[in-house]
């Protein structure tokens, strides 16, 4: 079996669902992620319920690029909980087409693999908007402000910033389960002045309130009561910022990296609950200074 191709990338969580107003922002986690292009099966069972894998295909030879001969197989590892909102389908995708990327020794500019990544997420039904600023996260980290309805990753591109620093902040994911059902674009209609506040805290620079802020349009679109407490707890046991990330379930809590206590204090809460798992990460911060300076 040889490897005709790899690609990495990353997860994230989310500072503005893009269904709310029509402007997204997710911030880059260190959460890897690793494809590979294979001339062989491998011996890893490939989960891909959605197809993406095969819709990653479809739209790169859209986009007029060629293939390796013969039969293709993919082999992927992955540290994202899926099914959560921690972007996994937008990491695949992105890693996807960089290990076709490699296999063919094409080079694109990262703002054509969104493109091609949204492409395929849309196909295969794992993004009701592409999901260009989950993909944008996958492949530069920090985070960028985009305009979904924009024709493509380029001109939908409106603000970015490196994030919050990766030494100042432990980021706590908490994992409910998978996803029972995704929402629809109405759902978050009654819901928008949330994503308004989220919107204004991004334009201020202030990402963290923004992640809070979205959180609670999240929980109205998904009438999720139990997340709303959740939350909540997060706060009362010290948490920074917390709330839901993508279409949930996940909860993300954003608490001082100085104040270890703190930090065990929150992880131990949620563990108490035998049907959660409780990670620890950081923040991917990128290497590029924010558009508005």
């Amino acid at each position: 079996m040889a490897v005709l191709g790899s690609g990495n990338s990353n997860g994230g969580c989310s500072l503005l669902h893009a269904a709310g107003i029509g402007y997204g922002a997710s911030l880059a986690l260190d959460l890897p992620v690793k494809v590979r292009l294979l001339d062989k099966e491998s011996k890893r069972v490939l989960d891909d319920p959605d197809g993406l894998l095969e819709q990653v295909l479809v739209a790169w030879k859209n986009a007029g690029h060629s293939v390796p001969n013969g039969e293709l197989y993919w082999s992927v590892r992955s540290e994202i909980p899926p099914r959560q909102g921690l972007k996994s389908s937008s990491a695949v995708a992105v890693a996807a087409i960089k290990a076709l990327c490699d296999a063919t020794g094409i080079e694109l500019e990262n703002a054509d693999i969104v493109d091609i990544a949204a492409a395929a997420q849309l196909s295969a039904g794992v993004s009701i908007t592409g999901s260009y600023d989950d993909s944008w996260a996958a492949l530069e980290g920090g985070w960028k402000l985009v305009n979904a309805n924009a024709e493509d990753a380029r001109s939908g591109l409106l603000l970015e910033s490196p994030g919050p620093p990766s030494d100042d902040w432990a980021v706590i994911l908490v994992c409910r389960g998978d996803r029972e059902k995704r929402p629809e674009l109405e759902d978050f209609t009654l819901h928008q002045q949330a994503f308004v506040q989220a919107l204004n805290a991004l334009q201020e620079g202030n990402d963290l309130v923004a992640l809070t802020w979205n959180g609670r349009g999240v929980i109205g679109a998904l009438n999720d009561p139990i997340g709303r407490r959740l939350t909540n707890d997060a706060f009362v046991n010290g948490g920074r910022a917390a709330g839901i990330s993508g279409s949930g379930p996940a909860i993300v809590i954003f608490a001082s990296a100085v104040s270890r206590p703190t930090i065990e204090r929150i992880k131990q809460w949620y563990s108490k609950n035998d049907s959660m798992e409780v990670i620890e990460t950081k923040v991917i911060n990128a290497d590029f200074g924010s558009m508005d300076e």
